[in-house]
């Protein structure tokens, strides 16, 4: 499974959406799904899918699907 893959996947998971929901222009409350609480469940899902542990700054930054690629970029993730 790619990073993209994954990525995409942990989305999909935590909101339970589907993919056609999944777009570059997904952004926080942009869906219900996407609250505080959600927020939340998807860092922690992506730290433990990428093993990785996310700056406070950066959980506070990760805005949108395409913002959320740019701040994993900095912890050695490609994609």
């Amino acid at each position: 499974m790619s990073n993209l893959e994954k990525y995409s996947k942990a989305f999909l998971e935590v909101f339970m959406i589907g993919e056609a929901m999944l777009t570059e222009d997904l952004i926080y409350q942009s869906i219900p799904e996407w609250d505080s609480v959600g927020h939340m469940e998807l860092i922690a899902k992506l730290e433990d899918d990428f093993s990785i542990n996310l700056e406070m700054d950066d959980v506070i930054d990760f805005s949108s699907f395409s913002q959320g690629k740019l701040i994993l970029e900095k912890y050695g993730i490609s994609f």
